[in-house]
């Protein structure tokens, strides 16, 4: 045996029962400790529990619960005789997934030589949804440390950034194309992701992406009094009065024109100030005056108060001329 298996206990002769392999595998994004009833059952009837890796997170808690684990590295057949005789041997799985030894479980287990223990890969803990975003989270923290790019960006130089990973989801979305459209909310989630990890740095008034969420996660419920209270709505504009009346409470607005972006595409403008004043009830005539401007915006309040995104409306239109031109240029066109 090599020098990190050193505390296996030999075991019985081979032609015996090969006994069972158990390779526990953990998640590191779940705290150490929680792990499922069927793995700390496995670990406390095993005869043997091995972990090559001195530092496993795991380690403590399991010694804690009263779980002995040698510090071993044990070769595949090292761990077939560890096995012989009916017995049980645990392998707490390191972050790499015990590559090397499962190769070599598998090569013996091809070469049909010997007698082969009974394997089971038993998951100990499990990513919960949105797990993945922990990952994403400390990915961002070590590139704005360590890129010399990323590290001297900031909330005004990454701007446009924004503006432009948003318009290539919406085409995106346009393009039916689901391959595109994950890549895209990838890249709209790094902007959000990257914001909040400079807002960290702030010296006056530092937030991070929790703070982010957790804001988030109170409007959510705030909004949604049909979902998390007494409420109720069947309908979506039933849904629309609730968010509507909940936001006018949070926000407390002297006028329903705020926080209407007004850097935003023309034709949107034009049409959420004409949804902000139909839904409370104002009357506005539309300002009288010549010119393409107020030709625009008279389509612009008339799609809205149709249904219509005028943004989206002209959109369709202008590829469809797109397509057009294209014709055009080819031969005979």
């Amino acid at each position: 045996m090599n020098a990190l298996s050193s505390d296996l206990a030999p075991g019985p002769d081979q032609g015996a029962d090969p006994g069972r392999v158990v390779l526990l595998t953990t998640s590191h994004r779940v705290a150490p400790g929680l792990l499922s009833w069927p793995a700390w059952q496995a670990l406390h009837d095993a005869d043997e529990v091995l972990c090559a890796d001195g530092a496993h997170p795991q380690l403590p808690y399991l010694e804690e619960a009263g779980v002995r684990v040698a510090r071993s590295a044990p070769l595949a057949e090292e761990l077939l005789a560890a096995c012989a005789g009916g017995r049980t041997v645990v392998v707490v799985a390191t972050g790499e997934g015990e590559p090397a030894l499962t190769d070599g479980l598998a090569r013996l287990a091809g070469s049909g030589a010997v007698r082969m223990p009974d394997l089971e890969l038993l998951p100990a803990s499990y990513d919960l949804p949105g797990a993945r975003l922990l990952d994403l989270v400390q990915v961002m923290d070590r590139v704005r440390a360590e890129c010399p790019w990323t590290s001297r960006q900031t909330h005004e130089g990454l701007a446009k950034y924004a503006v432009e990973e948003v318009y290539e989801l919406v085409e995106a979305i346009e393009n039916e194309d689901r391959d595109e459209l994950r890549e895209e909310l990838g890249d709209v989630l790094l902007q959000v992701v990257f914001h909040a990890r400079i807002a960290e740095e702030d010296p006056d008034e530092p937030f991070s992406v929790d703070d982010v969420a957790g804001g988030l996660v109170a409007k959510l419920v705030h909004r949604h009094p049909h979902v998390f209270g007494d409420a109720t709505a069947t309908t979506p504009e039933e849904v629309k009065e609730h968010w509507e009346r909940a936001k006018a409470q949070e926000k407390r607005r002297r006028s329903v024109t705020e926080g209407v972006p007004l850097g935003q595409p023309a034709l949107a403008l034009a049409a959420q100030l004409t949804a902000r004043a139909r839904t409370a009830g104002l009357d506005v005539p539309l300002p009288s005056g010549e010119g393409i401007g107020y030709a625009l915006l008279a389509l612009a309040t008339r799609a809205e108060s149709e249904g219509v995104d005028p943004e989206a409306a002209l959109r369709a239109a202008a590829r469809t001329y797109r397509d057009t031109i294209r014709t055009a240029e080819r031969p005979g066109g």
